[in-house]
């Protein structure tokens, strides 16, 4: 059987963790080496009464209402492995594994549960409640991956907001959460939450203690009660990378900036910019959420694989957004290997333009290592940065910012070209 992915890492900066008074969020994914990692913008939408939304596998009730996000997402999946609404709020998704066990059919996986809740949320709790809600009404399950050797997982997630942070962890349709208000925060493939319990499921003690998990006696400590007894191997070594995570962001507590949390991302000695095997990071993202309501936010995305080695480009929800189909990919609707049973049977080519372009030019930067392409492209997301950090501190004035996105991928690939 091929090797698991060990996933991802998240991580959140909330004053006086930040320098300056912005919420800061980062996550980078880890999947499958070949995936398409796609950035996609959905507008708000409003929905007929009673229609049906088609997720990965499912079809649930769609709500009237659904907000404008921006979303990280392996291409041949509906859900997303993070993304932001136009709400101020962010997402990301962890995998792991508890006592529960994962119960078998489709239902919705933790990517579709970030999507829907970033589409139905306006804060970190209120997305938090969704999908607390979702998991009692659908359950979570599936296979994760595109492939068809069976692979499935429970999730935990960041949620992040303007105001404060929200670590929700689960166990089937079981979960717990955390409320963050300061400081500095990440997650990875394990449970995290131990007596510091800020919301639960109702029955989630009872059914510990049925289960013979806790004999009700003494403080309940969630990860304790709910870890595996022989955890996966990928849950052991995400200690480590939880470990050094910590300490990388407690070396900045206090200076957290977006380039702070891009060096975290590009981080390889710890393992958070992964390239292990048949898996390596896919995607990344970081957002810079201020306290201010009057000023944007700001969401950077790689839309390419290992972001030591790729570029953050911005984007800025505007009512003039430009489309970038250059980072979407190629449709293939009934026809698609995901959506025809038996599943995954065969593979299609879904990778998007800035993909292809940066697959070339890495090729070649390999075979000419003279070239200075993607220094100059490292420049440039500095200049970027600087030009941000300058306008969101009010000494520029901020100009139209819907087409940050489109002119920052139309000039990498132009770069590649």
């Amino acid at each position: 059987m091929a090797e698991a992915p060990m996933s991802c890492d998240c991580f959140v900066s909330l004053p006086p963790g930040s320098r300056d008074d912005h919420v800061i969020f980062g996550k980078n994914s880890d999947r499958p080496r070949d995936e398409v990692q796609e950035v996609a913008h959905y507008p708000a939408a409003s929905h007929p009464l009673g229609s049906m939304l088609e997720c990965t596998y499912i079809q649930i009730p769609q709500v009237e209402q659904t907000h404008a996000v921006i979303l990280s997402k392996p291409a041949w999946m509906w859900g997303a492995e993070m993304g932001a609404n136009d709400q101020g709020v962010c997402i990301g998704n962890e995998a792991v594994w508890t006592r529960e066990p994962v119960a078998p059919g489709e239902a919705l996986l933790g990517m579709d549960l970030v999507r829907l809740a970033l589409e139905r949320g306006d804060s970190a709790w209120a997305a938090l409640t969704v999908i607390t809600g979702l998991l009692e009404q659908h359950g979570q399950g599936g296979q994760c991956r595109e492939d068809p050797e069976p692979f499935s997982y429970h999730n935990t997630f960041l949620l992040v907001d303007r105001n404060e942070a929200w670590v929700l962890e689960t166990a089937g349709r079981l979960w717990v959460a955390q409320k963050i208000t300061e400081g500095v925060k990440n997650i990875s493939n394990q449970l995290t939450i131990g007596t510091e319990v800020s919301a639960e499921h109702p029955e989630l003690r009872s059914m510990a203690q049925a289960q013979g998990w806790w004999d009700g006696e003494g403080e309940f400590n969630f990860s304790e009660v709910f870890s595996p007894e022989n955890p996966p191997a990928r849950m052991e070594l995400a200690k480590k990378r939880y470990k050094g995570g910590t300490e990388l962001l407690q070396q900045h507590d206090g200076s957290v900036t977006a380039e702070v949390m891009m060096s975290i991302l590009r981080n390889k000695p710890s393992g958070i910019c992964m390239d292990s095997g048949g898996f390596c990071t896919t995607g990344s993202m970081v957002s810079i959420l201020p306290r201010d309501t009057s000023l944007p936010c700001i969401h950077f995305f790689t839309a390419t694989p290992d972001p030591s080695r790729s570029v953050f480009k911005p984007f800025v929800f505007s009512d003039c957004s430009t489309p970038v189909p250059r980072v979407v990919s190629p449709q293939f609707g009934p026809e698609d290997p995901v959506r025809k049973q038996p599943r995954f049977q065969s593979q299609v080519d879904r990778r998007h333009d800035l993909y292809k372009a940066h697959q070339e030019a890495l090729i070649t930067m390999e075979t000419n290592p003279g070239l200075t392409t993607y220094d100059i492209l490292r420049e440039l997301e500095s200049q970027c940065l600087t030009e941000i950090s300058a306008m969101l501190s009010g000494e520029i004035p901020g100009e139209e910012l819907g087409d940050l996105f489109f002119d920052s991928v139309d000039t990498e690939i132009k770069f590649y070209q």
